[in-house]
């Protein structure tokens, strides 16, 4: 594992350490971990659906009933493999 040596004002220390004390974080490297994966999953949100879209704009994907009933299927096994890491 690297180690990353970051500078804080107060006001930003501060806020981490309300964060840690009240999120329930076991430490200060736990909440920046969470942010970074919460950082890494909005990034990657949004390459898919650049992706998603460019072929949209291309019009070589049939929107008929059956593509959406294949991407319907494909989104719940996604959902099925990754239903413990979603939060209620």
């Amino acid at each position: 594992m690297t180690t990353i040596t970051i500078s804080l004002p107060d006001s930003l220390k501060d806020f981490v350490d309300s964060q840690v004390a009240t999120k329930g974080y076991g430490n200060v490297s736990e909440f920046f971990r969470g942010l970074l994966r919460e950082a890494q999953a909005k990034d990657a949100d949004a390459r898919l659906e650049a992706l998603l879209l460019e072929g949209l704009a291309s019009r070589q994907i049939p929107l008929d009933d059956a593509f959406r009933q294949g991407l319907e299927a494909k989104v719940e096994e996604i959902l099925g493999r990754y239903k413990d890491r979603v939060r209620s």
